[in-house]
C-alpha cells in the first residue's frame, strides 16, 4: 500500500514550491511584511490564476474538484515559504460555503471567490478566546456582538460570521459592521476586530458548522508542518556555513543533537496532518479528533522548531535582518489562532472519554 502523496499531488506540490522560488522568494515576503497592508495583490493573482483558491471546490463552479488533502498539500507549501496574504481564512471561507451554502449562494459567490475577483474572510473568534462553535454567543441572522482576531478584516468582499445558529455571510461596507484593526505579531498576517451593530446578514443553509472549523484546523497544521520543515532546513543550512574556532558549527557534537532532534520533531508532522485530512475526505469517525491533534501538534512543534532554529542561529537569530523572524512569528500566530494546543488536546481527552470536561 502506498502512504505518499499520488502523482497528482506531488506534480501540485511542486509547481507551487517552483512558483515561490522563482516568483516569491523570501525578499518578497519582507516587502509584504514592512507594508502598511500586509497585502501583494499580484501575488494573489498569480496564487489564483494556478488554481489554488479552487482546489477543494466542485467543476460545476470553476474548480478542480479534489479534496481536503490536496488542499494540505497547498497550505504545506504557503507555510514553507511563509506566504503573506489572506489565503488561509478565504479558502475557510469558500469551504463554508461551498458545503453550507445553498444553491443559489454558491452559484453567486464561489466562482467569483475562486478567481480571486472577490476576497473572503471569517469571523470565528469571540472576547474571551471563544474560538470553537459551542462557545459562541452571537446569535440569529440579526448580527449584534464583535468577533475578534479577524484576519484581513478591512477590504473584505465577504465575511462569513460564526453564530450558534450558522453561518451567517455579510457582505463587506454593510453598514453597522465597524472594523477596528490591531497589531500583530505575524505580519505576513494582519489581523482586527469586528463590532456588529444590528447587521442583517445571510445565513448560510447547512449546519455543519463543525467540519468547517475542522477544515480551519487541519489546513493550519499543515501551515505549521510546512514552517518546521523550512526551519529545520534553515537551520541546517546554517550550521553548514557559520564558524567557530575554525569550523563549522555543524561539527559539533552538541548542534548535530539540536538538529536532530528538530529533525525528529518536525518531519512526521506532515504524516499526522496528512492523515487527518484523510479522515476527513474519506468521513471517518476519528475526523474531528484527528483534526483536533493535528492542529495541537502541529503548531505546538513548529513554535518550538521556530525558537530552536533562532538559538541555533545566536545573536543574528533575533535582528529584524534576519529571515528565521518570519516563521518565528508566524509560529507563534498558528499556535494561538484557532484555540491554543491545550483546548484542543482537552476536547480530545473528552472525545475518548478520558475526561467529562466538567
Amino acid at each position: 500500500m502506498n502512504f505518499d502523496l499520488d502523482d497528482n499531488q506531488q506534480l501540485l506540490e511542486e509547481t507551487l514550491l517552483r512558483f515561490f522560488a522563482t516568483e516569491a522568494d523570501l525578499d518578497g515576503v519582507r516587502d509584504v511584511f514592512e507594508s502598511d497592508s500586509g497585502l501583494d495583490e499580484d501575488l494573489w493573482q498569480q496564487l489564483a490564476g494556478l488554481g489554488l483558491f479552487g482546489i477543494a471546490v466542485t467543476e460545476d463552479l470553476g474548480g478542480s474538484g479534489l479534496g481536503l488533502l490536496d488542499l494540505v498539500v497547498a497550505a504545506d507549501v504557503l507555510g514553507y515559504n511563509s506566504a503573506p496574504g489572506p489565503f488561509f481564512e478565504h479558502i475557510v471561507a469558500i469551504e463554508a460555503i461551498s458545503r453550507l451554502g445553498s444553491s443559489d449562494q454558491r452559484e453567486r459567490w464561489i466562482p467569483r471567490l475562486v478567481e480571486g475577483g472577490l476576497r473572503a474572510t471569517v469571523a470565528l473568534c469571540e472576547p474571551g478566546e471563544r474560538w470553537l462553535p459551542e462557545d459562541w454567543q452571537m446569535a440569529g441572522a440579526e448580527l449584534s456582538g464583535v468577533k475578534s482576531a479577524v484576519l484581513y478584516p478591512a477590504g473584505a468582499d465577504l465575511i462569513v460570521v460564526g453564530t450558534r445558529d450558522g453561518f451567517v455571510v455579510v457582505e463587506g461596507g454593510t453598514s453597522g459592521v465597524a472594523v477596528i484593526e490591531q497589531e500583530s505579531l505575524d505580519r505576513t498576517r494582519r489581523i482586527g476586530s469586528l463590532e456588529f451593530d444590528r447587521v442583517v446578514g445571510e445565513p448560510l443553509a447547512g449546519g455543519e458548522v463543525d467540519k468547517v472549523v475542522d477544515v480551519a484546523l487541519v489546513l493550519l497544521a499543515a501551515d505549521a508542518a510546512g514552517g518546521g520543515r523550512r526551519c529545520l532546513e534553515m537551520a541546517t543550512e546554517y550550521a553548514k556555513e557559520r564558524e567557530q574556532f575554525g569550523v563549522t558549527i555543524g561539527h559539533f557534537q552538541a548542534v548535530k543533537h539540536q538538529l536532530a532532534d528538530l529533525a525528529v520533531d518536525v518531519l512526521p508532522l506532515r504524516n499526522l496532518v496528512w492523515y487527518a485530512a484523510h479522515c476527513f475526505d474519506n468521513g471517518l469517525p476519528d475526523s474531528t479528533k484527528f483534526a483536533a491533534l493535528a492542529k495541537s501538534h502541529a503548531t505546538d512543534q513548529y513554535a518550538r522548531a521556530a525558537r530552536r532554529t533562532v538559538e541555533l542561529y545566536g545573536g543574528i537569530g533575533y535582528t529584524w535582518e534576519c529571515d528565521v523572524q518570519f516563521f518565528l512569528k508566524r509560529s507563534v500566530f498558528d499556535r494561538a489562532f484557532l484555540g491554543a494546543p491545550s483546548v484542543h488536546r482537552a476536547r480530545v481527552a473528552r472525545m475518548n472519554g478520558w475526561t467529562s470536561g466538567e
